[in-house]
């Protein structure tokens, strides 16, 4: 066996997220998250997450989430299998609106602080560390209805009595953090990245950059509340990822490449350096983006950096300054081309193992902090043999490809201190509410149409990764 290239002590594990797993949507006093008003696919659900205003004066035959996979009752299953498999670290998000139902109570929820308390003893029973995601698309709708989301400030306050409540409460059981998830989504999906509906706002962008400043603050805060909570916490910002490629050695599509990559780079550029990038002046004097300040903001985002940079990476990207030339391809947020050098998923999502080592380079280069795999993984459609067994030798191929690129990186000099890949076990779909898209090693009897008995079943994939975990990355076999 080759030796690994993996370090000792790497934070092998798997990702999900409350809003996607949990269900128990109103249960023990939870109040209503985003995802709980979005209905299936088949019922409406991308008109609904870019109408959300109109999508809370719907009502809708199924809502996914209201259920989903049931961890909130069947935690201690869920672990011991992840246990099982081997697992170091197990990311997961705190629901926000089940400690403060809606967003601005007084006081938090005791029965949801006291779920966590369960899960996370549970975990370090098995010895997992969790590595927990303040705001994962969780934002409180209360906080969208009565507020308008975080293009109100007032949101930041409401966020740091969360984090307050979640840091002491969780002392020593928790290490480390994220403050938001996917935070450059804000700009693409506004009512999951910032609990907002920006239809009717003169300047969208405006809007959508407003908000994004009051989380930038927010994370810093939150920063700088964690170490003074616990010097022992590590707080990580988090970026949906992927380089974008040039579709040709023209210049100006090398440029837009650039572009593209920077409206990512432009949230991790403040989290983890502490100031606005320089090219975003321009990008806001053209677009007509003048955002509100208060005395303290810049010098709260320049003291108080994270301490990791954590990413998603399903795929690359590809952009062309010709218009003529881009065709947007099928079910992805982000705009791209299709790569002919790819093979690409059911869901249109272009496979690019190389791709992970470039981005990796790529973030590493630029800030020189400690980077987090938090998420990355195949969304296929899995068959149940007659047996009982689910032979996903196609996961198995992607995630093989993607951890070799993985230690190649670390070859290269790059620092990374774990990979938790998504959806370690079958969830709902975040884009398009749907249980068809899995991404687990560990198979969830349930439908799209909600139907199935919930017992859980261990994929082939599943016992390729615990070989994974136990040669610490050198058996890929």
């Amino acid at each position: 066996m080759t030796k690994s290239p993996f370090p000792e002590g790497f934070l092998w594990g798997g990702a999900v997220a409350a809003n996607q797993c949990e269900g128990a949507y109103l249960e023990d006093g939870k109040g209503l998250s985003p995802v709980d008003v979005l209905p299936s696919v088949e019922g409406g659900r991308w008109d609904a997450v870019m109408n959300p205003t109109k999508a809370l004066e719907t009502k809708y035959d199924y809502y996914p989430s209201h259920e989903s996979i049931d961890f909130y009752h069947r935690y201690k299953e869920d672990i011991a299998l992840f246990a099982e498999m081997g697992f170091k670290s197990f990311r997961l998000s705190i629901s926000w609106p089940r400690i403060f139902p809606n967003g601005d109570d007084a006081t938090p929820n005791e029965a949801g602080l006291e779920f966590y308390d369960r899960v996370f003893d549970e975990c370090a029973k098995y010895g997992i560390e969790p590595v927990v995601t303040i705001n994962h698309f969780d934002t409180p709708v209360e906080l969208f209805k009565n507020y308008g989301g975080w293009k109100n400030r007032k949101c930041i306050d409401f966020y740091m009595n969360f984090c307050e409540v979640i840091f002491n409460r969780y002392k020593g059981k928790v290490k480390y953090w994220m403050t938001f998830n996917e935070i450059n989504m804000i700009l693409h999906l506004p009512f999951f990245g910032g609990g907002m509906d920006v239809n009717g706002e003169a300047n969208p962008e405006e809007a959508k950059y407003q908000a994004a400043h009051h989380q930038l603050v927010a994370s810093a805060m939150a920063t700088k509340l964690a170490h003074e909570v616990d010097s022992e916490n590590q707080v990580g910002c988090m970026l949906a990822a992927g380089s974008t490629y040039a579709f040709s050695c023209d210049p100006k599509d090398v440029w837009k490449a650039m572009q593209a990559d920077r409206e990512g780079y432009f949230f991790i550029d403040v989290q983890a350096r502490g100031y606005y990038p320089s090219y975003s002046k321009r990008f806001f004097k053209e677009h007509n983006i003048n955002l509100v300040m208060e005395d303290g903001d810049l010098d709260v985002l320049k003291n108080h950096t994270v301490d990791y940079v954590a990413f998603s990476y399903y795929s690359s990207r590809l952009t062309s300054a010709d218009p003529e030339v881009m065709k947007e391809t099928e079910g992805n947020v982000f705009a791209t081309l299709r790569n002919p050098n790819l093979e690409a998923s059911e869901w249109g999502w272009q496979i690019d193992p190389l791709g992970l080592r470039i981005t990796m380079n790529a973030i590493y280069d630029r800030y020189q902090k400690p980077l987090f795999v938090v998420e990355n993984g195949l969304g296929a459609v899995d068959t149940v043999e007659a047996d009982g067994s689910i032979n996903d030798d196609y996961r198995i191929d992607y995630m093989r490809e993607h951890v070799r690129e993985m230690g190649e990186a670390i070859e290269d000099g790059v620092d990374l201190i774990g990979y938790t890949p998504w959806g370690c076990i079958d969830l709902v779909s975040a884009g398009s509410g749907e249980m068809k898209k899995r991404y687990g090693f560990i198979y969830v009897d349930r439908d799209n149409e909600g139907k199935g008995t919930l017992d859980r079943s261990k994929k082939k994939s599943f016992h390729w990764y615990k070989k994974v975990i136990e040669s610490n990355g050198s058996d890929l076999v």
